[in-house]
């Protein structure tokens, strides 16, 4: 890329998914994930959970990177269930109680997005509904024995076999995989580098 202006961003997480995301949209970014505390605040309401999730992540991929001049993006995903957080699950027991406590119920995914630059953070927090289906018993310990429930907040994600559990999603696809895009594509309008910059930018 020669257009110093248009450097890849640099992404504060480790998740195949928000790359795939980034990438889909021609977002050039490179990858360099930061460790943080992600316990609640007692308390704390589920949007500004995944704020603060966001920003602390995108402010220490920034604290430790060598050139302050380039955009940290920092995101977080959480499912809501009556008001309250529902994390990933710890084992297989868990994700099966999860699961049944979804069964045929909708509930909200909140996902906040943090753009640290030189002089700002900008963010943005997108919220979603997702309805499952009634699931049966012998449907959720299918699911559960595949693995894929125990690294995804609820116990299930969209964009893989979790996808057959799904009756209805309003709101943003992406934000529910994990990276709003809609957001995303803001947050950098706003800081001067419109996404589609990157497409001609090696070019140039």
């Amino acid at each position: 890329m020669n257009n110093p202006a248009f450097q890849p961003l640099v992404l504060a997480s480790a998740s195949p998914r928000r790359r795939e995301l980034l990438d889909q949209i021609g977002v050039w970014h490179e990858v360099a994930p930061v460790a943080i505390d992600e316990t609640p605040v007692e308390g704390e309401a589920p949007d500004l959970y995944v704020l603060r999730m966001a920003r602390e992540k995108a402010l220490m991929c920034q604290q430790h990177w060598h050139d302050t001049d380039r955009l940290f993006l920092g995101a977080d995903t959480t499912l809501v269930v009556d008001g309250r957080i529902m994390g990933k699950p710890d084992s297989g027991a868990e994700a099966r109680a999860m699961l049944a406590r979804l069964s045929g119920r909708e509930h909200q995914v909140m996902s906040g997005v943090a753009l640290a630059g030189p002089r700002a953070v900008r963010e943005r927090v997108v919220s979603s509904r997702v309805r499952l289906r009634p699931l049966a018993t012998s449907e959720i310990d299918n699911y559960v024995a595949t693995g894929e429930p125990l690294d995804k907040a609820g116990a299930f994600g969209v964009q893989g076999r979790g996808a057959a559990l799904v009756a209805e999603l309003t709101g943003s696809y992406t934000a529910v995989v994990g990276l709003p895009l809609e957001a995303v594509t803001d947050l950098l309008y706003q800081v001067d580098q419109p996404v589609h910059h990157w497409w001609v930018a090696a070019d140039e």
